[in-house]
């Protein structure tokens, strides 16, 4: 509690300090670089289903920030370290390939001319439309107060979380745990029960990217394609020649509909181990993304790169703070 509140009030001294022109020198004449992760983008109701989604006025602000006083650069170009000396110098990614990063995210790259990467899972290969997590999102607020899933009942909690009665486990939790089968056979299951697809209100917070805005995404010159998995399983929690097939299957199925080679790798979670990650290497990504390393030798791997996920919580300036010092607090 005491810690909620020094943060609170850390956010607010920052805000005031910026309106009153007291700590600008520090967010403007920063330098260094970092890695940031944007996942979903709505209009509106940013909070209405997890904790990742962003409105899209509040990402417009981030890009305007960033075009006034940072030097934004591909992930290409973060690799290189073809880094600017002078200013600080950000790459933006956006994770999950949802349909809202191609109708709000590409109009305004190509308005502030902003170059980012796009890490997209294989679930269209699949057949599906919907990302498992982003389903269990969406039925933990409208489904029903218990459910029965492989002989235990789930409760839905304050939190919108189905946990176990038996083990106190949320069962995001256990499906993180399993591979798609176990995934696929609870959203059939739950399909029939909560027909949110009928409702189009709620279609840009989970609606997956076609083929056919994959392939236009990728013929901007701003953006690059990267892969994230074929189902977005946890490729740490998986066997190993499940996570290798993942891999291939994601890249493969990029790669037939850009025409680009796809070289780079987010773990979805950011959640790997070091047979996965050498696994990735072997089948050909050269860029491997998580959040944090498993490893404190994987901050000298060439391949590896660590990432800041953006904080939709807190104000535009709060989080020009946090991309500088790599942590909020």
């Amino acid at each position: 509690m005491i810690d909620k509140l020094r943060r609170k009030l850390n956010c607010l001294r920052r805000d005031t300090h910026w309106y009153l022109g007291l700590n600008r020198s520090y967010l403007i004449n920063a330098t260094g670089a970092r890695i940031l992760v944007y996942h979903g983008i709505c209009r509106q109701d940013h909070l209405r289903f997890n904790t990742l989604f962003l409105k899209l006025k509040t990402l417009e602000c981030h890009l305007r920030f960033y075009k006034r006083y940072h030097n934004i650069i591909s992930l290409d170009d973060f690799y290189e370290q073809r880094f600017s000396k002078n200013k600080f110098n950000i790459c933006l990614t956006f994770d999950d390939g949802l349909a809202n990063n191609h109708k709000y995210v590409l109009p305004l790259l190509q308005q502030y001319q902003v170059p980012s990467t796009f890490f997209i899972t294989g679930i269209r290969d699949a057949g599906y439309d919907i990302l498992w997590n982003d389903f269990l999102s969406i039925v933990a607020r409208y489904g029903p107060k218990t459910l029965k899933y492989n002989g235990d009942l789930y409760i839905k909690n304050r939190y919108r979380k189905y946990v176990s009665v038996s083990n106190g486990k949320s069962l995001n939790d256990l499906l993180r745990s399993s591979d798609f089968i176990s995934k696929k056979e609870l959203m059939q299951v739950l399909s029939s029960q909560v027909g949110f697809k009928d409702d189009l209100r709620d279609e840009d917070y989970w609606r997956q990217m076609t083929g056919s805005q994959i392939r236009e995404l990728s013929d901007c010159p701003l953006t690059i394609i990267g892969a994230h998995g074929y189902y977005h399983n946890d490729l740490s929690r998986i066997s190993l020649d499940q996570a290798e097939d993942e891999m291939i299957r994601s890249k493969k199925y990029l790669e037939n509909i850009t025409g680009k080679e796809i070289k780079a790798m987010a773990f979805p979670y950011g959640a790997y181990t070091e047979h996965v990650k050498e696994e990735a290497k072997k089948i050909g990504f050269t860029q491997l993304l998580t959040t944090n390393f498993l490893l404190p030798k994987d901050g000298g791997d060439a391949t590896m790169r660590e990432r800041l996920t953006v904080n939709p919580f807190i104000s535009v300036i709060n989080q020009m703070h946090a991309n500088i010092t790599g942590h909020y607090g």
